[in-house]
């Protein structure tokens, strides 16, 4: 498959000051800390970590919703890192985003057909258009053309990022960025967007980077997955060869929390201990050490870099990959 994104070395720092005067930068919170991957057009990327990791960021640095402090983002062999003004608003015809929560991200003095039209209308296509496009989103995403009259608080959770979702593909964009969409909706719901969303992406050729903290979602919709810890990817790679064969002890630790459906499997839960660090002063060498059970004096002054570590491109940013293959999950 062709690449359509690259990400290289994407940083987001936000300054911390102090000074009632004149403030001066003191440090700063390493939200995104070098974070490298790509993304092969049609499929889905899976973006995982706990909350705080900076996945997110990542995502919205990305489209320059928040402006990163250093890296390199190629799209379509195109270096948009510093892409401004009309460039900018053209190229989010082709990248946009699902929000996380329904409830905020839809405005709710807008009838429906408002909120999809308002893309559209940002980029002058005639009303004519706007009219038609909307009542195919509606059946598209499961809902009727008679909804498009209504207000956001008469719908339920599903039903709005359905109407996101619509909102998302308003002017047929090639990649979406997907910031945790089924996050704030019942389990059952969950199920039917994730599902809604595989549909789409068929029928309409997108590519997905979908973020979320769920894994058993995750391995449900992605192709591959990258898992992100404090900042940075540490482990990479196809999905059912990661969640399989998972080198890294933090993902190890993230696959023992899922659920077992089967109520007679016992299955060993890895306790991490030790609060997850500060970004603003992340431990020197592996961030993980403070929490790893493997840890050595090398994890403590080394940087472990991302490097294959097995089959279908798998990677991983650990010093004690074969310490950690040992272990059952």
């Amino acid at each position: 498959m062709t690449e359509l994104l690259r990400v290289s070395n994407l940083k987001k720092h936000f300054p911390i000051k102090k000074g009632a005067i004149i403030p001066k930068q003191v440090g700063a919170v390493r939200a995104v800390d070098g974070v490298s991957f790509s993304v092969r057009k049609g499929e889905t990327l899976g973006l995982v970590g706990e909350s705080g990791c900076g996945k997110s960021t990542a995502g919205r640095s990305i489209l320059q919703l928040i402006q990163p402090t250093s890296g390199e983002v190629v799209y379509k062999g195109e270096d948009i890192s510093h892409v401004k003004g009309e460039k900018l608003r053209q190229l989010r015809r082709e990248i946009q985003l699902i929000f996380q929560d329904p409830y905020a991200s839809l405005n709710p003095r807008m009838t429906v057909e408002q909120i999809i039209e308002e893309p559209m209308r940002a980029f002058k296509v005639p009303s004519g258009e706007r009219k038609k496009k909307v009542e195919e989103l509606l059946n598209v995403v499961g809902l009727s053309s008679y909804h498009k009259h209504r207000y956001p608080h008469q719908f339920s959770g599903g039903q709005r990022q359905r109407i996101g979702i619509a909102r998302a593909l308003t002017l047929d964009p090639e990649l979406i960025i997907c910031d945790e969409p089924v996050s704030a909706l019942d389990v059952s719901i969950q199920a039917q967007v994730v599902n809604l969303m595989a549909d789409l992406q068929k029928e309409f050729d997108l590519t997905y980077i979908f973020i979320a903290h769920d894994l058993s979602v995750v391995h449900h919709i992605s192709d591959r997955v990258a898992v992100m810890y404090l900042g940075e990817i540490v482990e990479a790679g196809e999905v059912d060869e990661v969640y399989e064969n998972p080198k890294h002890p933090y993902t190890k630790a993230l696959l023992s929390a899922i659920p077992e459906a089967n109520p007679r499997r016992d299955k060993e839960r890895i306790m991490l201990e030790g609060d997850l660090p500060s970004p603003s002063d992340p431990p020197k060498g592996c961030k993980f050490h403070t929490r790893c059970p493997f840890a050595e004096q090398r994890c403590r002054e080394e940087h472990p870099v991302l490097k294959e570590v097995g089959a279908g491109d798998h990677q991983a940013a650990c010093h004690l990959v074969d310490e950690v293959v040992k272990q059952p999950v």
